[in-house]
């Protein structure tokens, strides 16, 4: 057999190989938890309380449940908030003392398998760990559904906007959205099939089109993980009224985008315009 055949198969059977790891192990490239238990919330922020969320499949979720702080115009709003794909609660407190200072209530989540939440990672499984916020909200604090905010980052902007398609919120902020995760996968596995490997989709840019709710997006320019064309072609498709906020020279993690004052400030005039 010619060498130039044999490196050729070699080169074939090596992609097939990391094809079927990739397949095999995908969840471990897209959820990156922080599986540790948070401190009790109260500890964090002083308005904070520990909640627990239930899920229609029988998992107890641990959230933390953050009223307005002191000294903050009169009580607006709440806002659910469905996190991105890595850490845990306790990294979003900034976020909610910011917004807490606005006069929102604000309910911060973690996953199954996030925070010291038992359960396996899956599309289908957070969308059931946050309807089990949303029911927690409107059913335990007493929250109207005209009253409520969905925020998501990331891959939580995902997870709201299927969330929004079922039950439509007052208005949704999508903090870094992509179109749909193989879109945002293939940024970064160029070589790899992702859209046919792909076992979570995601599809935002398709769900926000049944979305009417206002709609806030909220994209740093300089992001490295989700292209911020992906963000803009969100705020394309939305069938309601939005509003897209550039964080200038933001990447995805940084403080600026994460809980800046751009972000709380629209956050804030989305709250008091649908109050």
């Amino acid at each position: 057999m010619p060498i130039l055949v044999r490196i050729a198969l070699a080169l074939v059977l090596l992609w097939t190989m990391v094809v079927a790891a990739a397949w095999l192990l995908q969840r471990r490239l897209i959820y990156f938890p922080d599986r540790a238990s948070p401190p009790a919330a109260s500890r964090v922020i002083p308005t904070g309380r520990d909640v627990t969320l239930r899920t229609t499949d029988g998992l107890s979720l641990t959230a933390w449940l953050v009223e307005p702080s002191a000294g903050s115009p009169g009580r607006g709003p709440a806002v659910l908030v469905a996190p991105g794909n890595a850490g845990n609660r306790l990294g979003r407190a900034p976020l909610a003392t910011a917004l807490a200072a606005r006069g929102l209530t604000v309910l911060l989540v973690d996953y199954r398998g996030y925070g010291g939440n038992p359960g396996g990672l899956s599309e289908e499984g957070l969308a059931r760990d946050i309807e089990a916020a949303r029911t927690f909200l409107v059913d335990q604090v007493g929250t109207p559904p005209e009253r409520l905010l969905y925020f998501g980052e990331s891959l939580g902007a995902a997870v709201v906007t299927a969330l929004a398609a079922k039950h439509p919120p007052a208005g949704l902020i999508l903090r870094s959205p992509f179109t749909d995760l193989p879109a945002a996968g293939r940024e970064h596995y160029p070589f790899l099939p992702v859209r046919l490997l792909a076992r979570d989709r995601f599809p935002v840019a398709e769900t926000i089109a049944r979305v009417a709710a206002p709609t806030l997006i909220v994209y740093g320019t300089a992001d490295s993980v989700v292209p911020p064309g992906q963000s803009r072609a969100v705020a394309g498709k939305a069938a309601g009224p939005v509003r897209v906020v550039a964080v200038q020279d933001a990447d995805h993690n940084d403080a600026s985008l994460v809980h800046g004052p751009q972000l709380v400030d629209a956050v804030a005039e989305l709250a008091a315009a649908v109050s």
